[in-house]
């Protein structure tokens, strides 16, 4: 490194100990000789692997600082939950908080064929890649902790029992669950809850092991399994319909249509459910710092989240009638966290089905989520709902019926 680009380093470096205080090293050069703090008792070591880093480092975003790891421009040590603070401090010390306005807000162009594409890229890695962090149920979204201390499988479990109680599912009842994964809410509505069910999916890979695992489970005259558009079933109407982790993938100028759709599916006296993700910006905005921009590029490509104040608008334009809406973000923290622990923890089996920039995009998400959803940056609702313009005759008066 040249004498010129020391000096700018070593400038840049001061500013960040002086504004931030970020408790990294960085080291470059032969065997590491070359070092600047960036704080004081630092934490985590950022090796720096050659010259295209440096425009990633020296201005910071969770973009370009998560390019700068997953593309291998630079290795870190560190406790993993460090290394995700040490990120937002960084990025925060370049990119500080300027409200509302200074979120991005981006529109995508969905067609049937990028929709298809998007569900592909992300859940076609393939079902062992998932498994070891999932765990046997195979369920990828929000669990339930009911009191806290359950296991992830259990609080899954919970999860499918705490969804299914809030829509009534009655025996004989006709279920649609829309982006159904890995089958686990089906099977379970079928077996507990003696439902006919019919689960949809735009994944090769979550349709071929959903409908081995019916058919393991002896269920196949209750539940079938689709390669389906939700779009394009046509053989409703259902008493309930399910949609858990799903609309994240729907785009923003698309929600009133999905839930036009989902209102079209649903009996008259239906119920339905929306389980997902949601932003906390007021204005639908992406996640500070360049989260959003990392995650459109590495993870969901053209996922968009609304504010749930936007989730209630378009439902309602679509012409559902919300029911009962809950919070779910601190469940959802503690979800990632035990899926990025456990991904830590089964690295040996994980690493070697993926490449070393898909094994780094995923470690550095599942942590990054964690600490989203702990610092209120997404959160995640349940909105429960039936078509609207209906008489509030028959009702319950409370939540009670949700509750065991």
């Amino acid at each position: 490194m040249g004498s010129m680009m020391e000096r700018a380093l070593q400038s840049w470096a001061e500013r960040v100990r002086r504004e931030a205080n970020v408790p990294v090293r960085l080291r470059w050069g032969a065997d590491g000789a070359s070092a600047v703090a960036l704080g004081e008792a630092p934490t985590v070591e950022v090796r720096v692997r050659g010259a295209a880093a440096w425009p990633l480092l020296i201005e910071p975003g969770l973009d370009t600082l998560g390019q700068a790891y997953v593309e291998g421009l630079v290795d870190v040590d560190g406790r993993l939950s460090d290394i995700v603070e040490v990120a937002h401090g960084l990025a925060a010390s370049a990119q500080p908080t300027t409200g509302l306005l200074g979120r991005i807000r981006r529109r995508f162009g969905h067609t049937r064929e990028s929709d298809s594409e998007a569900i592909q890229y992300h859940y076609d890695v393939s079902n062992d890649f998932y498994r070891p962090w999932l765990g046997e149920g195979m369920v990828y979204s929000c669990a339930y902790f009911e009191q806290g201390d359950e296991t992830l499988e259990q609080a899954q479990e919970k999860k499918i029992d705490h969804i299914l109680r809030k829509i009534r599912l009655q025996p004989g009842q006709r279920l649609l669950d829309i982006g159904c994964g890995w089958g686990a809410l089906v099977l379970r509505a079928a077996q507990r809850f003696g439902a006919r069910c019919v689960g949809v999916t735009l994944s090769q890979n979550q349709f071929d092991l959903a409908t081995e695992r019916v058919r393991a489970a002896g269920l196949q005259d209750r539940v079938e399994i689709r390669l389906q558009d939700y779009r394009d079933v046509a053989d409703g109407p259902f008493d309930r319909i399910t949609s858990v982790g799903m609309f994240e993938h729907v785009g923003l100028d698309h929600l009133a249509a999905y839930f036009g759709r989902i209102r079209e599916l649903l009996k008259p006296d239906g119920w339905a459910m929306n389980h997902g993700i949601t932003s906390t910006d007021a204005h639908d905005g992406e996640t500070r710092h360049g989260g959003g921009q990392f995650i459109h590029r590495y993870v969901f490509p053209r996922g968009e989240l609304p504010h749930i104040g936007t989730v209630l608008r378009t439902l309602q334009e679509g012409g559902l009638e919300a029911l009962d809406v809950e919070n779910l973000r601190r469940h959802y923290q503690r979800t990632t966290q035990l899926w990025s622990e456990a991904f830590e923890a089964h690295a040996a089996q994980v690493r070697p089905l993926v490449d070393e920039t898909r094994w780094r995009i995923w470690r550095i998400y599942l942590a990054g989520c964690a600490w989203a959803f702990e610092h209120d940056e997404v959160a995640l609702y349940q909105v429960l709902c039936r078509p609207a313009g209906q008489s509030a005759q028959g009702l319950p008066w409370s939540r009670r019926w949700m509750y065991p």
